[in-house]
């Protein structure tokens, strides 16, 4: 059981170590669990991404304020860039007025017979 466990932990860590971090999908608690990434920088992250609509390549990072050549280089084996969230605009329905009136559609369900 002793064995077990520090063996079942480096697994944990290999697997964790070796998923890449998705730019366009990433929280600020997962970019901040990068190297030489903390809370100012994992926030600059998002609102780059916010303001220019995802990340195209994993070397725009470097157009991050706070991101230099050299941090660069020591992150992008940790990095990928999927495709960035899509963001639909829904068309919202115009809002009835008071005095819009909508024609009624009968079916023979809602049609009575006259009374005789």
């Amino acid at each position: 059981m002793q064995r077990l466990l520090p063996a079942l932990a480096l697994a944990l860590f290999t697997h964790a170590a070796i998923a890449a971090v998705n730019l366009n999908t990433a929280t600020k608690d997962e970019l901040v669990a990068l190297p030489g990434i903390g809370p100012a920088k994992a926030q600059a992250i998002l609102d780059y991404r916010a303001e220019h609509g995802g990340f195209k390549t994993v070397e725009e990072l470097k157009d991050v304020k706070g991101i230099g050549a050299k941090r660069f280089e020591k992150l992008k084996a940790d990095l990928t860039v999927g495709t960035p969230p899509v963001k639909t605009a829904t068309a919202a329905k115009p809002a009835a007025a008071k005095g819009d009136i909508k024609p009624a559609v009968a079916t023979k369900a809602d049609v009575k017979p006259a009374s005789k």
